[in-house]
């Protein structure tokens, strides 16, 4: 459940796992690519961040076992022996076949030098029009032991919210600075709407159905799960739930190795809704959809059922999603729309911050801090 963030000049390790659902063997390859703060290509040679050689090959795989679905399942400990980042900032990892133009899919991570302290907290908005709806993200950051000339234009901090970026604060400046400690307490600026509890699906086994299943078909060539209509929410009464603020875990109770026995399925969403929006559209947002906003967790209307539908492909598991309402000229989703706001919400808060150094000419990540918001009754 953790971000994938390795500390800087340490033996720390991430794990990529995928299916292949052609279940044939695939030699895959992958490479790095070092991004600036906000994940557009640096300037930097390959050579300059990657001690050893620029791709390396993903070699370990497993066929799946008696599913109805056959993929075949690799992994990937990384760094390797003959890739290894040598600097901080932002990663991508692409996963290729013979060749890096012939992509087949990315992941983000990190790598943190951890060179600055970030002390924080999540609390009520403090603007009393936003007091019972959104979350105010107050921190600061002590340079104590790393000298910073100009942080005012040299620093660059994000903050997101849960796993989303397309909602992301990216443009805070220090409100002020005394001796080594920036402050970053704002009433606006830093400011999230609250959102509200996440909705859940528990797949983990196939042979009944868990609360939020309306039924589970199944022939000897695929399973389709449907979930009970979804009701909008932006006008209920908060409610404390557990949830994992958007996450997954693949895990499978039908059988031993999750990894090799779970099972794929095709779960059917629908959210009632009268008529199709003419100005917005509505998507599946969470990591099950990898909190993109793409054609890919794009609900369509169904005249007929008179509402939005979308179907994924699931492997069993746990997951959290939410919908969220993205109108055609905005960049960020709005999830209050459907599911409400609320400032009791508990969420996740991640601050990234980056120091661009002039004579080393990249982002780097010199300090992450996670935040959690509770529930205030």
């Amino acid at each position: 459940m953790s971000a994938p963030i390795i500390k800087f000049n340490t033996d720390e390790k991430l794990k990529l796992s995928f299916d292949d659902l052609e279940a044939d063997q695939k030699d895959f390859s992958f490479t790095i690519i070092h991004c600036d703060a906000e994940w557009k290509p640096s300037e930097l040679d390959q050579n300059e961040y990657i001690d050893g050689y620029s791709e390396d090959n993903i070699l370990e795989y497993q066929f799946s076992i008696n599913t109805v679905v056959p993929y075949t399942h690799y992994e990937l400990i990384f760094p390797t022996e003959n890739l290894k980042p040598i600097l901080s900032g932002n990663y991508i990892l692409k996963v290729f076949l013979n060749e890096p133009d012939s992509l087949y899919f990315t992941r983000r991570f990190f790598i943190d030098e951890k060179k600055i302290d970030i002390e924080g907290k999540v609390k009520q908005a403090s603007l009393i029009e936003d007091r019972n709806y959104k979350q105010e993200v107050d921190f600061s950051v002590s340079t104590k032991s790393y000298r910073i000339s100009n942080p005012y234009e040299d620093l660059k901090v994000i903050i997101i919210q849960n796993g989303r970026w397309d909602n992301r604060i990216s443009d805070l400046k220090p409100k002020m600075i005394v001796n080594d400690k920036l402050d970053f307490d704002y009433d606006r600026e830093n400011v999230f709407q609250g959102g509200n509890e996440f909705r859940s699906i528990d797949i983990k086994s196939l042979k009944y159905n868990t609360e939020n299943i309306a039924s589970i078909k199944s022939d000897f060539e695929s399973y389709n799960v449907y979930l009970r209509d979804s009701q909008k929410r932006s006008y209920q009464v908060y409610k404390t739930e557990k949830d994992i603020n958007g996450q997954m875990k693949i895990k499978t109770e039908d059988g031993i190795t999750t990894e090799t026995e779970a099972e794929y399925v095709t779960m059917h969403f629908f959210l009632p809704y009268p008529a199709p929006m003419i100005d917005a559209d509505f998507f599946i947002m969470g990591q099950l959809t990898d909190w993109q906003l793409s054609d890919e967790s794009k609900m369509i209307y169904n005249f007929k059922r008179k509402g939005y539908e979308k179907s994924l492909l699931l492997k069993q598991g746990y997951y959290n999603f939410q919908y969220v309402l993205r109108y055609y000229n905005q960049p960020a989703g709005d999830e209050s729309f459907i599911e409400g706001t609320h400032s009791d919400t508990e969420n996740s808060y991640t601050i990234f911050v980056y120091y661009h150094e002039s004579l080393a000419g990249y982002d780097k990540l010199i300090g992450v801090k996670y935040l959690s918001s509770l529930p205030t009754n």
